[in-house]
């Protein structure tokens, strides 16, 4: 019987854990979070953020190394904490992927209407959906080389942002720090625009935790899986914080245009490029974009379908998901993971950013849910079963700060998916405020259910 192959390299996992979180989060997303919270208020979170997924990472890596699985975190959620946990855990997670390919190729079709504005952007979403879903019926070893490239691509070019706009700050009177001192600046609104571009900042750092689920098609994973953590969370955290730095001090915080999130010509890249470089830059920085958006998309696609074979491998979804082609690639899955994604199309009936504002947010929150899991998962993990195991000299990869660690990012998660209330209320109809929550609904909703089917099952037995 076909298998899921192992031929996935370190070089493979750390660019697919960098592809899957390099996108829209950096290049439209971060614009709006110095929007809506200020340069201060956008680099803090950012930067609290990046310590969060610093902890996550390093439990993920822990349990990825002892016990590799393309479940991932939510086969240690259903191990560590709870069948119906981890069920939960894996719809919610599957779905989150599902609608990042939309986000991704929604923004991917708004690239292309820069350059064709009067064509519709369906047609642009509908090719590019196309050209991924064919990469991701090859074998992974292809999907892994193919994403290795596209992210190396993007990775190159951000640190080229970050040298000329570093260079370029410095030919700036006073460095451009008279932008943190606009209006309210340097935290715009205060707690509550802090507290909303942790949303944001939640969906940029997501992708990470793509190193588990590629642990089970990686070779060596003892070596590779706690190398890749390393590198992949100082490169994330010095793109974004260095990236957010260097937007402060060249544009100001309360330009119209970082607010608007429809149109790919107000990314805050393709502003400086377009301000410091001319039009051809800006040009250029536009299919770095396209680039980098049809990459994350491509990882996204990736990690929705493996999490789906593994539902269907632990009897979560019908029987059907958990084939596999003769070059180990989990067709039926990918199929059904396509299906969900193609609801980009809605982006072409939604204007005014608002189909892409709800992605980021509903996508937030479905990560910020399986954050929560890695977080609980880990703490289990350490408390329960390790010690039956043979304790802390069984592992290969040993996480840091532990218990702590895990104990604050569940306190941090918790909070600030509860500071959405505040948040949404100000702003946001009844109808917003069910959208933008329907993944949390939608995990209680399917944890409960499944609780309650599996009392009543073991009752009647």
């Amino acid at each position: 019987m076909a298998q899921l192959e192992k031929k996935l390299k370190s070089r493979h996992i750390n660019m697919i854990a960098i592809g899957g979180s390099i996108g829209t989060g950096i290049f439209l997303a971060s614009g709006y979070s110095i929007f809506i919270g200020g340069p201060g208020g956008a680099l803090f979170a950012y930067a609290l953020m990046a310590v969060i997924v610093y902890f996550l990472m390093t439990s993920l890596g822990e349990m990825s190394t002892y016990k590799p699985s393309s479940g991932s975190f939510c086969d240690y959620s259903t191990t560590y904490v709870g069948e119906s946990f981890g069920f939960a855990m894996s719809y919610n997670y599957w779905f989150n992927w599902a609608i990042t390919i939309a986000a991704e190729i929604s923004a991917a079709a708004l690239v292309m209407s820069y350059w064709f504005p009067d064509v519709n952007p369906v047609y642009f979403s509908l090719a590019f959906f196309s050209m991924i879903f064919l990469v991701n019926l090859f074998s992974v070893k292809v999907y892994g080389e193919i994403e290795y490239w596209l992210s190396f691509l993007k990775v190159g070019v951000i640190i080229v942002f970050i040298i000329l706009g570093a260079f370029t700050i410095f030919q700036q009177p006073h460095f451009g720090t008279q932008n943190w001192h606009i209006q309210d600046a340097p935290f715009h609104s205060g707690w509550y625009g802090f507290i909303s571009v942790f949303l944001f900042a939640g969906f940029s750092f997501q992708g990470t935790e793509l190193i588990g689920v590629a642990s089970g098609e990686t070779k060596d994973p003892e070596v590779t899986i706690p190398k890749s953590i390393k590198l992949v969370f100082w490169r994330l955290t010095l793109f974004y914080v260095l990236s957010i730095g260097v937007i402060s001090l060249l544009l100001p915080f309360n330009d119209p245009k970082l607010a608007d999130q429809n149109n790919i010509s107000t990314s805050p890249y393709t502003l400086i490029f377009h301000k410091f470089a001319g039009m051809y830059a800006a040009d250029a920085m536009n299919f770095i974009i396209l680039v980098a958006l049809i990459s994350a998309a491509n990882a996204s696609m990736y990690s929705s379908s493996r999490i789906l074979w593994y539902m269907g491998q632990h009897g979560q979804t019908p029987a059907i998901f958990k084939r596999f082609n003769s070059r180990g690639v989990p067709i039926p899955a990918l199929i059904a993971t396509a299906l969900i994604g193609s609801l980009v199309f809605i982006s072409s009936f939604i204007g005014n950013g608002t189909f892409f504002s709800y992605i980021v947010q509903i996508s937030s929150l479905c990560g910020f849910i399986a954050w929560f899991g890695i977080a609980l998962s880990h703490y289990q993990f350490r408390r329960k079963f390790l010690p039956a195991l043979g304790g802390l000299s069984i592992l290969k990869y040993r996480a840091k700060f532990y218990p702590w660690a895990q104990i604050i990012s569940m306190l941090v998660i918790v909070i600030i998916v509860a500071a959405q209330f505040i948040t949404l209320g100000e702003h946001y109809g009844i109808w917003d405020f069910v959208m933008i929550y329907s993944s949390v609904i939608l995990f209680a909703a399917i944890y409960l259910g499944h609780k309650i089917y599996t009392v009543r099952k073991n009752k009647g037995s």
